[in-house]
C-alpha cells in the first residue's frame, strides 16, 4: 500500500511540475507574443512598402517628366527620386545656374547606362506671357509630355489690408495663372496621344483657409478647383489628374523656433508634425501618386487633418476656433 502511494504522489509531483512547466512555457509565449506580433507587422510592412517603391520607380521608367522649379527643396528631390527611376527628366526653372548645378549632382551619381541626361529649360512661371513659348520648348525636348509636375510656387503672409493688391496679383499668376497656363499648352500634345498624367504639387491651405495668409489661400483654392475640373473633363481621353496637397514643407536644416508652441489655440491647431514634411517625404510621395494614379493626396498630421473635415462638416465651429486663435494672438502681440 505504501508502494502504492509514492508511486500515486510521484505521480502528482510529475504531474504538476509538468503542468507548472506548461504554464511558466505559456507565460513565455504570452509575453513573446506581443513583440513578435509586431516584428511579423513591421516585417510585411517594410516588404509591401519597399515593392511598392520599386513598382512606383518601374511606372515612370523612359517616361518623359517636366518638372517646374525643379531648383527648390521639393524640386530638387523630385528631380532626383524620378532620375532614379529612369525617367527622361526637362527640369524648369527661373535661375539657370542652379538648373547646372541640380544637373551636374544628378548625373554625378546615377548610372549613365540606367538613367537619361536631364534637359534644362529656363521658366519663370509667374512670366505668363513667355509659358506658351517655353512649352513649346519643353516639347522639343523629346517630342512629348508623360507626365507634367506642376510644383512652382510662391508665398506670401501678411494681414489682408498690408498686402496690396499688386502682391495679390504677383501671387496668382504664380500660383495659379501660371501653372494653369503651362497645363493648357502641354494639354493638346496629351490629349492627341490619349494619355498623359498632370500632377500638381498644392498645400493643405488649398482646402481651409488660414488668417495673414489670404492671398496664398485664395490662389491654392482657385488651383484646387481648376485641376478638380480638369480631372473630371480629361477622364474621356485616359488622362489623369493629381493634387498632392502637403501642410508644409519644411527645410533641409531647418530647426525649431524657440518659443511655447501650446501657448495658443491657433497653433496647437494648425500646428504642423516634426515642424514640417522634408522634401524627401513629399517626393517620394508624389512618385507613388504618379504610380498609382492618385486623385488626391493629403500629407498632414491628424491635427490639420481632422481640421479640414471640420471645415467641410463643422464649418460654424471651425470659424469659431479660427476667431479664438486670432483673439489670442492679438492678445498675445499686446502682453508682449
Amino acid at each position: 500500500m505504501m508502494m502504492r502511494g509514492n508511486k500515486f504522489t510521484t505521480y502528482k509531483v510529475i504531474k504538476l511540475c509538468n503542468s507548472q512547466g506548461y504554464k511558466a512555457a505559456m507565460g513565455i509565449l504570452a509575453v513573446l507574443a506581443l513583440p513578435l506580433l509586431l516584428f511579423g507587422i513591421s516585417g510585411i510592412i517594410y516588404i509591401y512598402q519597399t515593392v511598392r517603391w520599386l513598382l512606383s520607380k518601374s511606372a515612370v521608367q523612359n517616361k518623359v517628366v517636366v518638372i517646374t522649379d525643379a531648383t527648390s527643396g521639393l524640386g530638387k528631390e523630385c528631380s532626383r527620386v524620378f532620375h532614379a527611376g529612369g525617367a527622361r527628366l526637362v527640369l524648369c526653372g527661373r535661375t539657370w545656374e542652379k538648373l547646372e548645378t541640380l544637373y551636374d549632382a544628378l548625373i554625378n551619381v546615377a548610372d549613365p547606362s540606367m538613367t537619361y541626361a536631364p534637359k534644362l529649360i529656363f521658366l519663370d512661371i509667374s512670366d505668363i506671357n513667355c509659358i506658351r513659348d517655353v512649352a513649346k520648348e519643353i516639347l522639343n525636348c523629346y517630342g512629348c509630355v508623360d507626365i507634367l509636375i506642376n510644383n512652382a510656387s510662391m508665398k506670401v503672409k501678411g494681414a489682408v489690408q498690408s498686402i496690396s493688391l499688386e502682391l495679390d496679383k504677383k501671387i496668382m499668376d504664380a500660383n495659379y495663372f501660371g501653372p494653369i497656363t503651362l497645363t493648357k499648352a502641354i494639354l493638346p500634345n496629351m490629349i492627341s496621344r490619349r494619355t498623359g498624367q498632370i500632377v500638381l504639387i498644392n498645400s493643405i491651405q488649398g482646402k481651409i483657409g488660414i488668417p495673414f495668409r489670404a492671398a496664398y489661400a485664395a490662389s491654392k483654392h482657385a488651383a484646387v478647383g481648376f485641376f478638380d475640373c480638369l480631372r473630371a473633363e480629361m477622364e474621356e481621353f485616359d488622362i489623369s489628374v493629381s493634387t498632392v496637397n502637403p501642410t508644409f514643407i519644411c527645410s533641409y536644416h531647418r530647426q525649431p523656433a524657440p518659443g511655447n508652441w501650446e501657448a495658443s489655440i491657433w497653433k496647437f491647431f494648425f500646428r504642423k508634425a516634426a515642424y514640417g514634411l522634408h522634401p524627401v517625404e513629399v517626393a517620394e510621395e508624389v512618385l507613388r501618386t504618379v504610380s498609382s494614379k492618385k486623385q488626391e493626396v493629403l500629407l498632414a498630421n491628424p491635427i490639420p487633418r481632422v481640421a479640414v473635415y471640420i471645415r467641410t462638416f463643422f464649418p460654424e465651429l471651425f470659424f469659431a476656433i479660427v476667431a479664438s486663435g486670432i483673439r489670442e494672438k492679438l492678445k498675445t502681440e499686446e502682453e508682449s
